[in-house]
Formats: structure tokens, sequence, C-alpha cells
């Protein structure tokens, strides 16, 4: 496809973890002054594949060439000495030293370090490439986007020209992500190799300019991103033809179910994490939540949960006579017995959602185990609803009988919203019920999302993807802050709105 020697090539790569395939005799190549799109479902070896580049694992079989040369990675500093630089979903940062000392811990030098030198290397690359970050600012004081910058400056300033990034646009506002398209733009412009992993397909479109695309562990083909689409792509990750339309319909007869007044919450640190705030949630209607991460949407949704401590304020839960009951004060189980049916499927899965070490059957026990009336556990319901679960869903599993700390993350959170859907909520709380899923995946979610709206339940769904959101819910409700900064109509509403209203207070507000 194309006659420059590839910075990289991959060539028959293979790895195994136990019984299963990960990447299955794998080609790849990736170019200099170029953006390369890596595409798959969850499980596809996207994320392995490129560990294996970047020295955190060790293939099996087969090759890894630069510039034309076979070379050996067998850890990290391997790959940084051939010029190869990974930044992961999770920082690896110390929040209590500046971005300059950041940059330059770990490596060795010649006597003590010159940080005015180094400050003044840290801001010549910020210039060069368009990076805004003061290099004495402290991690602490950062924003998520300015973490990720100093992780991508990190890699650069140990002389990285080969750049790996996966899921980079995850927690960053429209404003944000423009922001590092520019960067990434100038990098690809200066003649760097850049690879990034994203399930994002309109980011896709418009950042890449190649893609390429697993399926299975097994590399299916690559084409120019000028010459395909979302669909195109969408059904190579697939392996067959799949509808990219999040339906909206209109609300039928919604009630209201959860009103929450002047609410306040601080974390264990003493911090405001929510502070005043106000709002109704509908029966029969999606209420979307936006705001960069930490500004208070988990703390939300734990305290109409009753996980977490509230410092003043109500949270109301309306029965279908009109009766209301408050939930501040009661524990979930003390929830329950009230008849309020909460649903919540949280942002850490394993933590609070999932027990690793047990099995599909048990996992789905953890929902029904106190409503025996008999002395002894029934275990064929969970059975049962497990078996549908993986049907219904497709996970990917050997088994029900598997534990599920041993599936991918995706099918984790498929096992975890399946469940809390079978419970037959009346209010569904979802903290970013899509994170890390694969498009087909996604949208399978949304579909049954939209099936709760459908049958009134009241959904209150916090994601990261703003385009999702607008297409998904009813209602947006934004927070800035730990502020209420708005609430808007979804139909109609602008990203680039939304986005403002994330990073600054002060917005319209409906509250219908």
């Amino acid at each position: 496809m194309d006659n420059r020697v590839p910075a990289v090539s991959m060539r028959n790569i293979t790895k195994t973890f136990g019984p299963v395939v990960a990447n299955d005799k794998v080609w790849l190549d990736i170019y200099r002054g170029e953006i390369l799109a890596l595409l798959g479902e969850n499980g596809s070896g996207k994320t392995t594949l490129m560990n294996m580049l970047s020295g955190i694992y060790f293939p099996d079989e087969g090759s890894i060439s630069i510039d034309g040369k076979e070379v050996v990675i067998r850890s990290p500093k391997d790959a940084f000495s051939l010029g190869i630089g990974m930044i992961h979903q999770h920082f690896k940062l110390v929040d209590v030293l500046s971005a300059a000392e950041n940059i330059v811990l770990g490596l060795k030098d010649q006597g003590r370090l010159n940080m005015d030198k180094v400050n003044k290397q840290v801001k010549e690359i910020c210039d060069a490439y368009g990076f805004d970050v003061d290099p004495s600012q402290k991690i602490y004081d950062m924003s998520v986007s300015q973490k990720q910058t100093v992780e991508i400056i990190k890699v650069l300033y140990r002389g990285a020209d080969i750049l790996i990034l996966d899921e980079p646009t995850a927690v960053l506002t429209p404003q944000e992500t423009e922001k590092l398209f520019a960067v990434l733009r100038n990098m690809r412009n200066a003649g760097k190799a850049i690879v990034i992993i994203t399930h994002k397909m309109n980011e896709v479109e418009e950042l890449s300019d190649r893609v390429a695309v697993l399926r299975h562990g097994q590399f299916i083909g690559d084409m120019l991103t000028k010459t395909t689409n979302a669909q195109e792509m969408t059904n190579m990750m697939v392996g067959h033809p799949v509808t990219l339309n999040i339906k909206r319909p209109e609300p039928v007869n919604p009630v209201k179910r959860i009103e929450v007044k002047n609410l306040t919450v601080r974390n264990v640190e003493g911090i405001v994490k929510l502070d005043d705030v106000s709002f109704t949630a509908n029966g029969g209607e999606i209420l979307g939540i936006a705001g960069i991460s930490g500004c208070g949407q988990k703390e939300l949704l734990e305290a109409i949960a009753g996980l977490q401590p509230t410092e003043s304020g109500s949270i109301c839960y309306i029965n279908d006579d009109g009766t209301e009951e408050e939930l501040i004060g009661k524990d979930p189980l003390d929830i329950a017995k009230l008849g309020v049916s909460l649903s919540f499927v949280p942002e850490d899965r394993l933590g609070m959602g999932l027990v690793g070490n047990m099995d599909l059957a048990d996992n789905m026990m953890l929902r029904s185990f106190r409503k025996g009336r008999s002395i002894f556990t029934d275990r064929k319901s969970p059975k049962k609803l497990a078996e549908t679960v993986v049907d219904e869903l497709e996970v990917s599993t050997p088994g029900i009988s598997t534990p599920v700390r041993r599936l991918s993350g995706g099918n984790v959170q498929k096992v975890l919203i399946g469940r809390e859907i079978a419970s037959a909520p009346t209010v569904l709380l979802t903290a970013y019920a899509v994170r890390g899923l694969d498009i087909n995946s996604s949208y399978t979610i949304y579909d049954l999302i939209n099936k709760q709206k459908a049958a009134g339940v009241a959904v209150i769904y916090v994601g990261e993807d703003l385009d999702v959101l607008l297409e998904l819910a009813d209602r947006i409700l934004v927070l800035c802050g730990g502020k209420v900064s708005g609430i808007i109509p979804g139909r109609g509403a602008k990203k680039e709105d939304v986005g403002m209203m994330m990073t600054r207070l002060g917005g319209k507000e409906d509250n219908e």
C-alpha cells in the first residue's frame, strides 16, 4: 500500500494468555507522518498488540522491525531506546511534583539535574507542537487534559517519535479534545508516527489518516480514512452489518420519580463534591449528566443509591400515588425495603459492582439472595439469568462458571448491566455504562436503556461521550465544579455549548 519504509513493521505477532489467543499472526505497518487509528471490538487484541510494541508484553511468536531493522523489545526501557512511547488511559504521575519534575523523573543524568535547563527544554517542546502547560505547575493543581499533556511531553522529552495513545479523549471536554487533535496533527506534520486506540468513530474520521482493524485477535485489513466511513469500519470490526442509529423516542407520560433539592456532599477529605444541587428525574425519560471527570457525577449517583453520606439537602422518591419517601439517611437495604428499586451500574465495575473471584451465576445471585424464604439459597434462578444475559448481550465467556475476573472489561460491563436491568428497576442509575465497550456492544446497551425508558423507568445516565449524550438523553444536567451549570433539552443541544457549560458556571436552565 505504501512504498515508504515503515517506522514499525510487526510480522506474525502472536500472544496467548493460557488458552486465550489475544493476537494471532498479526501483520501491521506504522508510518511516520501519519495518524493510524487501531480499531476492534473488546477483546480483539488492540491494547495487547500495542503493549508488545511498548515493551509491556513480549510476543510468543513473530518479529518487530523499526525502520527496516529487526529489534527485540523486552521492556519499556527497550521501547524508549527505540523511540517508542505509550500514553495509557490511567496516568502515571506523582501529584506533589511539578510537570517538569514528573517529566524527568527516573532519568539518569550526570550530577544534579538543572531544572532551569529542564524547564527550558519542556517549553521548547510545548512551543514546537502547541502544548499549553506550565513546567513549574504541580500535578495536583492540573486538569485531566493538562495531566495528559504532561504524559505526552514526558515521552517526547525522552526522544519518542513513535507514539501510542490508548483512548486519549475518554475524559476530555470537546474543547480539550480539539486542542489535543491540533497538537497531534502538529506532531504528525513534524514526522512523528502516531497510533490511537479508540472506540469513537467520529474521532477516527476527523483525526486519523489510516485505519487498521483487528477482529478476534487477527488483522482484518487497513484502509485510508478518507476512502471509508463509520459504517464500513464498524462492519469490518464486527464481521457483519451493524445499525449505527441511537433511537430517542419521545417520553410517553413522564412522571416525577426522583426529586433532589439543595443537595450538598463532601468527600472523606472534606472537599465539597456537590454544592446545592437540585433537579428532578422523571419516569419514562433519560436524564443525562454531563461534566468533566471528578465534577461530582459519581457522588451524585452514590448519594441517590444510599452509598454516599450527604451533608445537607433532600432526595425524595415519589411513588405512583404521589406520596414521597425521603432517601437520605437510609442505606441501600432500607431503600429496597421501602419498595424503591434503584439499580446502580457503578463507575468501578469490579470494585463496587461485581466480585471478581465469583462466577457469573453467583454474581447474579448477589441481587437476589435476600429474597429467599428458605434457609437454602436459590441457585437455579441466578443461573438461568446468567445464561440469558450471556445469550442476549453476547458475552464472550467459556461458560457461566467462569470467574468474572477472567472476562475482558467490556464483557464484565455487559454482565453487570444485564444483572441490574433484570432486577426490574423503577430508577436506573448508570455511571459510564459503555466505558471501554466497542461500538457494537455500546449500541446494544443504548437499546437496553431505551427499553427501560419505554417501560417507564427513570434513567439517570452519566456518560463521557458527549455525542452519545446529545443523541440519547431527553434532558441534560450539566455539572461544573459540583454545581449545576444548567439543565437543557437533549434535542437540539449543541456539543460546543454543553462543553462550555462543563468548564464554567452559568447556563440556561430548563426544569420542565
